[in-house]
Parts: structure tokens; C-alpha cells; sequence
């Protein structure tokens, strides 16, 4: 039988050490993991239940890394409000809650629990399924497209200011010459430019028009807050991303396009899209 002190060290090792947590739902969930809310959950081997998941991210005694993965969305939410204000705010789950406990982080975690060993996978034999992993984003490709697309919905003043209107305005016939002039420098070292003549843009487009006729998986379209009236919408689809403010103008980035932006000017046609992709978005509760 196991002594005090035996007892004490193992309810140490077994003790989870909280670092971040982020909400896995319909309309909001880490963009990184899938171009929508079924494919993010497939990553972490998890059924898209309607309601979501929170997913708390932290280290056992051991220093190993753990997800847990608990049904109590509320909770979680409000540990991330309480972080963001700058509050302190203790995210104890209640074992009921708790849906399951997976080895590793499916997501880049840049801190460590005091105290312990550095993070580390759990051993072989103490989990019961390979580790998390973060997607590789090394390289350009479907989960550094997201990444791009999550920080123009973050830093979107910085990047609309880049883009003058009337770019948007000149003759087809001067295309070419217009998109020679309207190259800019991107935060990230990329290029914007004009695109309304775009080929791959044109297709994004068709693409994000049959999602107005033929819904497509939950959480491919989003519409989040923006000043005013407006709102933030995000659309995902194969090898693409839209990020774009139902007032204003998009930005596209393609899989077939690295490290570039691509906007797209509001036009005829763009204000009736954005509208109608936000009426059947998914929108935070």
C-alpha cells in the first residue's frame, strides 16, 4: 500500500497545470486545425457536437503536455473574457465535465508551467493514442492560409489602409498597368494587389456564392464583431480563405498563392455576397 507521501507525489504528477484554453465551437474554433467546425474537431479525434468543446491546455507534475477536453463551453468562455481584461481567473473543470484527456497540444503553446519539467510528450505508455501536434506551419500551405486569414480579421485597420479605392475603379482595359501601380507591401513581406480580374479569385468567389444555395459544414462561414454596424466575416473553402467586413472590402489568400493577399473591391456584386454569406453564418453566442 502506498505511503502518505506516495500518495501526495502521484496526486501531484496527476494534477494538471493550467496554461491557456481556447473554445473548439460552430463559430469559434482554431482556424489552424480545419477550413471548418467538423474538420477541427476530426483533428482532435472528437465528435462536432452542436454545443462545442472547451479545450484546456496545460502540464501534469511531470511536465508532460495534456489537452483536456471538457463539454462546459460557458466555463471556458469566461476564463478567456476574465484573461483577455487582464483578471485573474481560476479554470478548475469538474470531472464531470471532462469529455476526455488527450496526450500532447494540438496547438503552439509558448509558456510553461513554473515548477516542473519542460513540456514534453506524455510516455507511450501512460496515453493511449499518439500526441497532439500543432499543424506544421513552416511552410505555406492550408493551416499558414488560415493563420494568415485569422490575422487580417485581427489587424484589419492595418491592413485596409494599404488598399486605396480607387485602384478598385479603373478601366478593365487598364488592368494590367493598375495592378503594376497597386502593389504594396504587406505586414507579413507579402504583396496586395487589386484583383478583380484574378482567376483564382473568381473562382473563390463562384465557390463562395454556392455556399448562399448549398450550405456547406458548419463554421465555414463566420460572422464575428466589427465597429459599427458592420461585421467580420470569415469564409473557408478548399485551398481558400475570405476575410472580409460587410461595409467594406475582402481579402482572399489561396494555397496556389504564397504569402500573398489578394482584395477584392466592393463592386456590384461583393455588398449582396457579404450580405448574404452573413445571414447564414454561425455567429458567437
Amino acid at each position: 500500500m502506498a505511503g502518505a507521501d506516495d500518495e501526495a507525489g502521484a496526486a501531484a504528477d496527476d494534477a494538471l497545470y493550467v496554461l491557456t484554453a481556447v473554445l473548439l465551437t460552430p463559430a469559434q474554433f482554431p482556424s489552424v486545425l480545419g477550413d471548418d467546425y467538423p474538420e477541427a474537431c476530426a483533428a482532435l479525434g472528437l465528435a462536432p457536437l452542436a454545443d462545442g468543446y472547451g479545450l484546456v491546455l496545460g502540464q501534469d507534475g511531470t511536465g508532460a503536455r495534456w489537452t483536456v477536453v471538457i463539454d462546459d463551453v460557458s466555463l471556458v468562455a469566461v476564463a478567456i473574457a476574465s484573461w483577455d481584461c487582464g483578471m485573474e481567473y481560476e479554470l478548475s473543470p469538474d470531472e464531470r465535465a471532462v469529455v476526455a484527456a488527450l496526450p500532447g497540444w494540438p496547438l503552439a503553446v509558448a509558456v510553461a508551467a513554473p515548477g516542473v519539467p519542460a513540456p514534453h510528450d506524455p510516455d507511450p505508455e501512460v496515453a493511449d493514442r499518439p500526441a497532439l501536434r500543432p499543424p506544421d506551419t513552416s511552410s505555406w500551405g492550408p493551416a499558414q492560409r488560415r493563420l494568415g486569414a485569422d490575422e487580417i480579421a485581427l489587424q484589419w485597420a492595418k491592413w485596409r489602409e494599404q488598399i486605396d479605392d480607387a485602384q478598385f475603379s479603373t478601366p478593365d482595359g487598364d488592368e494590367q498597368e493598375a495592378r503594376e501601380k497597386a502593389e504594396v507591401s504587406s505586414p507579413e513581406g507579402g504583396q496586395s494587389v487589386p484583383q478583380s480580374g484574378h482567376r483564382g479569385v473568381r473562382r473563390v468567389l463562384a465557390e463562395a456564392r454556392a455556399y448562399v444555395d448549398s450550405p456547406p459544414p458548419l463554421g465555414r462561414v463566420r460572422s464575428s464583431f466589427a465597429p459599427g454596424d458592420a461585421r467580420t466575416l470569415r469564409a473557408d473553402g478548399p485551398g481558400w480563405s475570405i476575410v472580409a467586413r460587410t461595409d467594406d472590402i475582402a481579402f482572399v489568400l489561396l494555397d496556389e498563392e504564397p504569402g500573398e493577399v489578394l482584395p477584392v473591391g466592393r463592386g456590384p456584386e461583393l455588398p449582396g455576397l457579404l450580405e448574404a454569406l452573413d445571414k447564414m453564418a454561425v455567429r458567437p453566442l
